[in-house]
C-alpha cells in the first residue's frame, strides 16, 4: 500500500493522478458535493474507459420530499438544490471557451452509457470521498474534502491550502470502502436515484433557447438582485395591518407596485421621486406610502401648491367627500408659499410657533417648482427654509416628491430635488458606485447642452442616450418611480385597471379677431408692440448718472454664493419683456384680455406722466399689479431678491423718460381705439366657440355626455367667456361656471359654495369626485366649465369627455398636462376629444412670430462664471424654435404624451423601469427556471424587423475582479455590442440602448427560430467549433480593457484620481461570460 500526498500544484494533481490511475474496465465511486462537466471534460479518454461510474451527492439535490423541507429550509440550500455542473467560479476559463454545451452533450451520452447519480436523503451524512477499483489490483481511494470539479481535481487553481492523502493499492482497505459505499448506495431509504434529474439538467445546457428566453435569463442575471427583496412581503412590515388599510385596497395594481418600490427606496436611500406620467393617480400612491409611515407613527408634512391644498386636507377632516376616512390620516398640510412665511396661520397651523424640524416625512407635491433655488435678499428663500429648517435639523427627515416634469429642460432641473433626499450630501450614493451627485448632474447637462445644439431631425431622444453619462441612468434608476402611460399599457391587465379612453385626433380651430375683419391681423399689431419701449417698468434705467450706485446699492441683489449680481435693471428688463410677451398671448387669448390690459397701461403711463410733471415733489414706486398672469417660474424671475424700489423722481432723468413714455403711449391708444370697436357680437373668435359647444351639447362623442372644459390661460378671459355665455347655455338648460382660483369663481347652478373650488368641481365631475357620498340627493350638475390653470393640475375631472384650449399656452406640456384632467386611467368614457384655438395663420409663421416675440426676452447673464443664467430660469424650450414647432405641429394632428413629445426628454427615457417589469413578469411564470438556467448559453436572432441592428453578438458578462469601470451604469454586469467584423457597434456605457435593441430582437420570439439554428450548427460544427464566437468574446474583452485604459487615463482629471497599477490589472478570468445573443442578418 502506498500513500502520496497531492497538494493539487504543478503536476501533483488529483487530475494527473487519475489520469494515470483509471483503467479500462475501471469501476469509480465518487461521493462529492458536486458534479462539474469541465471535470468530466479533462477526464473524458479515461471516464468513457471506465465500466461503471456512481456519483453520491453528499448534500440533498434534485430532491424536495415534503417532510425534509424543514431540514432543506435550514440548511439553505434551495439554490443548491438544482445544480447546474458549471457554477464554480475557478472554472471560469474553461468556461469562458463557449464549449459548454457540446461537451454537456458528451456527458449526457456518456451517462446513459456508463454513469448512475444518486443523492444523499434527509439529515444523513456521508463524507466525501473517491474511489477507483481496477481489475489488475492495483486500486485508489481518497478521503477528503474534495470535490469532482475543476478546481477539486487540481485542473484550475483553487484556494485549497492543505496536501490531501491518496492511498494507492490499498487492497482490503479498498475493498471495505467500496463495499461500505455500495451498502449506502443500494439502501433506498438512505438515498434517491437522480440520473434522469441531472440529464434534464444537462439538456438546459445544450438545448436550443429562445431569443426571448436569453433576454430573460439575461436580465435576471443584472437585476434579480435589485428585484429580490422588493416584493409586499419583504416592505411592508408585519404587524402594520397596512394591507387592511382602505387606500392600500383602493389601489390599482401598478399604484402598489410603485407604493412598494417608493417604501424601498424611502428605506434605503432617505427618499424617493415619483415621476409617473400625467393622470396616474400619483396622489393615492402618496396616500398610500404617507399612510404607511403614520402606521409607525411618523410625523408626516405635506408641502403642495397653494391651488392643490384642498386636494390634499379633505382626506385629514371628518368631512363626507372624504372617501378614506376610516384611515384616519392626521398628516399636517402646508402650501409652498408658506415656507416664505414668518407669521399667520395657514389653516389651523401657527406659522410662527411650528416646530419645522420635527417632521418624519416631507411629501412634496409639484415638486418641480423647487427645482431652483433663486436667490433672495436679506431672508431665507423657499428651498433653503425646506432645506436648512426642516429636512436638516431635528429628526431623520425622509422626502417623497411628487411631479410628473422632474426633469423640464435642463438635465440639472433634478439637482435640487436630490438634494432634499441626501440632505444636501453629495458623496449620499458613495456605498451605490455614485461618487459625487453635482459631478453626474453636471456632465449630464454638458451632454444635453451638446445635443440641445444638434440639427432638429439628429435631436432624438435615442441620441441623447448615445450621449448622456450612463451614471445619470444609474441615478435616477436609484432615486425615481417613473411609468408612462405606455408602460402601464403594457405590463397591467386592463381588465384590473380600466382603460384610458381612446384619443380622438385633436380639433384646430383657426379663428378671427373681428367678423367684419376691421381689426389689423396679429402680425401687423405684433409690429407694433415691438416697437413699444416698456420702459414704464424700467425707472432705473432713467437713473441720473450720479444717483445710479446709491440706488444699485439698495436694489441689487448678490447670487451664486457671491459669484454674481443681478442688477435691478436687469430684473426691469426682464418684467419689461415679460410684459411684452403678455401682451402678445393676451391678443391671442381674446381681443376683450387685450383691451383690458392696454387700459391698464394707458392709465399707468399717464398717471406716471402726472408725476413727472411735479418732478421733485413725489417719489416713484413699482408696482406690477399684472403679475396675477405670469407662472410661477416667470414670478421668480421679476421677484428675484426684489423689494418695493422707490425712486425720488429728482434723480431720474425725466426729460428722457418723459419722451419713452409718451412714444409708447401713442402707439397704445392708437391700439386701445381699434380694440375697443370689437363687440362680444363681433368677436369671431366667440362666435366659433358658441357653434362648437352648441354642436358638442347636440352631437355627443359619448352617449348622453354634454360636458366641456374650456381653458384660458388668462382669468380676464374666463370671465368673459363665463359673462357672456353662462345666461345662453342656461336657457339650452346647461349650467356652467368659471373657475378662476383667486375666490372670484361663479356657476349658474345653485346651493353652491363657489369660493371652495373643489365643491364647484365636484358638481361637474361627479363621479370621479364621489359627490353621492357627500349629497345623495342632487342630481343637477354642472355642464360647462370655464376655468385657469389653477386646475390644470392634480384634479382628477373624468366625467368631462371634451376639452378646449381657448389659447395655447407657450409651453405645450402645460397643453398635454391640462388634457390629463380628463384623459385617466379608468374613465368611464370611451373616447375623448381636444379641440385647439388656433391664431388664423398659417403653424409655421406663428411660431416664428411667437418666437421673435420671446427672443426679446432673455434675461441678461451677468454671471462671473458664465456657466449658466445667474436665475437659472429662462426657459431654453421658450427659445428653441425646432422644438416648439414640433410640439406644436404634433398637437396638430394627434395628443401626445408628456414622454413622447419630441425634442424634449422624459425622465421615463432614462430608467431601467420597462427592463425590470420585463423580468417581473418573467419571474411570475418562471422563477425556478431563471434560477437555475446556465451561464455562457447563446440564442440566435434576426434582424429582419429591426435593420438598425447590425449582424454580430451581444455579450452579456459579469466582472469578477477588484477594479473599478468607470461609466457603467449595470455594474458588476457589462453588456458589449460586436458587429460580425469584431467592431463595437454599442460600447458598455451605452447599456440602456443595448437593453432596447435587445428587447426588440427578443421579447416575443418564445421559440427557438430553427432556420437560424441550423444555420448556425452548420457554421459551428453544432458548437463543436466556436473559434469565430471565442475570437468575437476575445476581442470584447480587449475592446473593455482598451476603454478601461482610457477610463484610468481620464480619471486623472476627475473626482478621486487614479491608481494606473489598479485599474489597468483587468485578466481574462476576471470577467465571466453569463450569456451571448447572436444576431444574423437577412439572407
Amino acid at each position: 500500500m502506498d500513500v502520496k500526498l497531492v497538494d493539487n500544484k504543478g503536476d501533483n494533481t488529483l487530475y494527473n493522478t487519475l489520469k494515470e490511475e483509471v483503467k479500462k474496465g475501471s469501476k469509480i465511486a465518487v461521493a462529492s458535493a458536486y458534479f462539474s462537466i469541465y471535470a468530466f471534460e479533462e477526464l473524458k479518454k479515461e471516464l468513457t474507459k471506465a465500466n461503471e461510474f456512481k456519483f453520491l451527492y453528499t448534500q440533498p439535490t434534485f430532491y424536495n420530499h415534503e417532510k425534509d423541507q424543514n431540514f432543506q429550509y435550514k440548511l439553505k440550500i434551495n439554490k443548491e438544490n438544482y445544480p447546474t455542473f458549471d457554477r464554480n467560479d475557478f472554472e471560469l476559463p474553461l468556461r469562458n471557451k463557449m464549449s459548454s454545451k457540446s461537451i454537456a452533450i458528451e456527458v449526457a451520452k456518456w451517462i446513459q452509457e456508463k454513469a448512475q447519480f444518486k443523492t444523499i436523503l434527509g439529515e444523513n451524512f456521508f463524507p466525501k470521498q473517491l474511489i477507483v477499483k481496477n481489475e489488475n489490483g492495483r486500486d485508489i481511494q481518497i478521503q477528503s474534502e474534495i470535490d469532482f470539479t475543476a478546481d477539486g481535481l487540481g485542473i484550475t487553481q483553487s484556494n485549497r491550502l492543505a496536501s490531501f492523502p491518496v492511498i494507492i493499492d490499498g487492497g482490503s482497505l479498498t475493498s471495505q470502502l467500496m463495499e461500505e459505499f455500495n451498502r449506502i448506495w443500494n439502501d433506498e431509504t438512505k438515498v434517491k436515484d437522480v440520473t434522469q434529474e441531472v440529464l434534464q439538467q444537462l439538456k438546459l445546457i445544450y438545448q436550443e433557447n429562445s431569443p426571448e428566453w436569453l433576454y430573460f435569463v439575461t436580465l435576471y442575471h443584472i437585476f434579480s438582485e435589485n428585484l429580490e427583496g422588493i416584493s409586499e412581503e419583504n416592505i411592508i412590515k408585519e404587524g402594520t395591518s397596512f394591507k387592511d388599510t382602505v387606500i392600500w385596497n383602493k389601489l390599482y395594481p401598478f399604484q402598489r407596485d410603485g407604493v412598494i418600490g417608493i417604501i424601498d427606496k424611502m428605506e434605503k436611500y432617505n427618499g424617493c421621486i415619483l415621476a409617473d406620467s400625467v393622470g396616474l393617480g400619483k396622489t393615492f400612491s402618496a396616500l398610500a406610502v404617507i399612510k404607511y409611515y403614520e402606521l409607525r407613527n411618523d410625523r408626516v408634512l405635506v408641502l403642495c401648491p397653494k391651488k392643490l391644498r384642498d386636494n390634499w386636507t379633505v382626506y385629514t377632516q371628518n368631512d363626507k367627500r372624504n372617501s378614506l376616512s376610516a384611515d384616519r390620516f392626521n398628516y399636517d398640510v402646508l402650501n409652498h408659499t408658506d415656507l416664505s412665511r414668518d407669521s399667520g396661520y395657514s389653516g389651523e397651523i401657527r406659522l410662527d410657533t411650528i416646530n419645522w424640524s420635527n417632521y418624519d416625512l416631507v411629501v412634496i407635491d409639484e415638486s418641480h417648482n423647487f427645482r431652483n433655488n433663486t436667490a433672495r435678499k436679506g431672508r431665507l428663500t423657499r428651498y433653503q427654509k425646506l432645506m436648512q429648517e426642516i429636512i436638516k435639523k431635528g429628526v431623520k427627515t425622509k422626502v417623497l416628491l411628487l411631479s410628473a416634469t422632474p426633469v423640464n429642460n435642463k438635465m440639472n432641473d433634478i439637482k435640487n430635488q436630490i438634494a432634499f433626499i441626501t440632505e444636501d450630501n453629495d458623496a449620499a450614493l458613495k456605498d451605490e458606485g455614485i461618487e459625487s451627485i453635482d459631478y453626474i448632474l453636471k456632465m449630464a447637462q454638458a451632454a444635453f447642452n451638446r445635443w440641445s445644439t444638434l440639427p432638429a431631425a439628429e435631436r432624438t431622444t435615442e441620441r441623447f442616450l448615445d450621449m448622456v453619462n450612463p451614471e445619470y441612468f444609474q441615478l435616477l434608476d436609484l432615486l425615481t418611480i417613473a411609468r408612462s402611460r405606455k408602460h402601464i399599457e403594457k405590463y397591467y391587465n386592463i381588465k384590473d385597471i380600466g382603460q384610458f379612453p381612446k384619443r380622438r385626433k385633436p380639433i384646430s380651430i383657426k379663428a378671427d379677431f373681428d367678423v367684419k375683419n376691421e381689426f389689423n391681423n396679429i402680425s401687423d399689431v405684433n409690429e407694433l408692440l415691438e416697437s413699444l419701449n416698456f420702459s414704464i417698468y424700467q425707472p432705473m434705467k432713467f437713473v441720473l448718472p450720479q444717483k445710479r450706485k446709491q440706488y444699485e446699492e439698495l436694489y441689487d441683489t448678490i447670487v451664486k454664493d457671491g459669484k454674481s449680481v443681478f442688477k435691478q435693471t436687469d430684473r426691469e428688463f426682464a418684467v419689461a419683456a415679460l410684459m411684452k410677451v403678455n401682451l402678445f398671448k393676451r391678443l391671442e387669448s381674446s381681443i376683450h384680455s387685450f383691451n383690458l390690459t392696454l387700459r391698464k397701461l394707458v392709465k399707468r403711463i399717464e398717471h406716471t406722466l402726472e408725476l413727472l410733471s411735479l418732478h421733485n415733489l413725489v417719489m416713484f414706486q413699482e408696482d406690477f399689479d399684472e403679475v396675477e398672469d405670469f407662472d410661477d417660474e416667470q414670478l421668480e424671475a421679476i421677484t428675484v431678491g426684489s423689494e418695493k424700489v422707490q425712486i425720488q423722481l429728482k434723480d431720474i432723468d425725466a426729460l428722457k423718460w418723459r419722451g419713452d413714455l409718451e412714444y409708447d403711449l401713442k402707439i397704445l391708444k392708437s391700439l386701445l381705439k381699434q380694440s375697443e370697436q370689437i363687440t362680444a357680437i363681433r368677436d369671431a373668435k366667440l362666435n366659433e366657440l358658441k357653434k362648437i359647444i352648441i354642436n358638442k351639447v347636440e352631437n355627443p362623442i359619448n352617449p348622453g355626455n354634454k360636458k366641456i372644459i374650456v381653458f384660458s390661460a388668462f382669468a380676464d378671459t374666463v370671465k368673459y367667456l363665463y359673462e357672456q355665455l353662462s345666461e345662453k347655455l342656461l336657457e339650452l338648460g346647461l349650467h356652467s361656471a368659471m373657475v378662476v382660483g383667486n375666490g372670484a369663481n361663479k356657476t349658474t347652478l345653485k346651493g353652491i359654495r363657489v369660493r371652495d373650488i373643489n365643491e364647484v368641481l365636484m358638481n361637474f365631475s361627479p363621479k370621479s369626485k364621489e359627490r353621492e357620498k357627500v349629497y345623495p340627493n342632487k342630481s343637477d350638475e354642472i355642464d360647462i366649465l370655464f376655468a385657469t390653470d389653477c386646475i390644470s393640475e392634480g384634479q382628477n375631472l373624468q366625467d368631462c369627455d371634451f376639452l378646449i384650449n381657448y389659447d395655447i399656452h407657450w409651453n405645450p406640456v402645460r397643453v398635454i398636462q391640462r388634457f390629463g384632467r380628463i384623459d385617466r386611467i379608468g374613465s368611464t368614457n370611451k373616447e375623448i376629444q381636444l379641440v385647439n384655438f388656433w391664431p388664423n395663420m398659417d403653424l409655421d409663421e406663428y411660431i416664428n412670430l411667437e418666437d421673435r416675440v420671446k427672443g426679446r426676452m432673455k434675461i441678461l447673464s451677468t454671471s462671473a462664471s458664465g456657466e449658466e443664467d445667474i436665475l437659472d430660469t429662462s426657459d431654453k424650450e421658450m427659445n428653441d424654435l425646432e422644438y416648439r414647432r414640433k410640439q406644436l405641429k404634433a398637437l396638430q394632428n394627434e395628443v401626445v404624451n408628456l414622454e413622447d413629445v419630441s425634442g424634449a426628454i422624459s425622465i421615463t427615457d432614462l430608467t431601467y423601469t420597462d427592463f425590470k417589469s420585463d423580468l417581473s413578469t418573467a419571474l411570475k411564470n418562471y422563477k425556478n427556471e431563471l434560477a437555475q438556467a446556465p451561464k455562457g448559453i447563446y440564442a440566435i436572432t434576426t434582424n429582419a424587423k429591426f435593420q438598425e441592428a447590425k449582424p454580430g453578438v451581444i455579450f452579456c458578462f459579469k466582472q469578477h475582479g477588484t477594479f473599478e469601470m468607470k461609466n457603467n451604469s449595470l455594474k458588476p454586469y457589462i453588456l458589449l455590442y460586436l458587429t460580425e467584423q469584431g467592431e463595437t457597434h454599442l460600447h458598455y456605457t451605452n447599456a440602456k440602448q443595448i437593453l432596447d435593441i435587445y428587447r426588440k430582437l427578443s421579447l416575443g420570439i418564445n421559440e427557438p427560430i430553427q432556420s437560424l439554428v441550423a444555420e448556425f450548427n452548420d457554421e459551428t460544427n453544432k458548437a463543436t467549433d466556436m473559434s469565430k464566437y471565442r475570437e468575437l468574446m476575445k476581442q470584447a474583452v480587449d475592446i473593455i480593457k482598451d476603454k478601461h485604459e482610457d477610463t484610468a487615463f481620464e480619471s486623472f482629471f476627475s473626482i478621486g484620481g487614479t491608481s494606473i497599477q489598479t485599474n489597468l490589472d483587468l485578466e481574462y478570468d476576471d470577467i465571466e461570460l453569463i450569456s451571448f445573443l447572436v444576431i444574423k442578418g437577412e439572407s
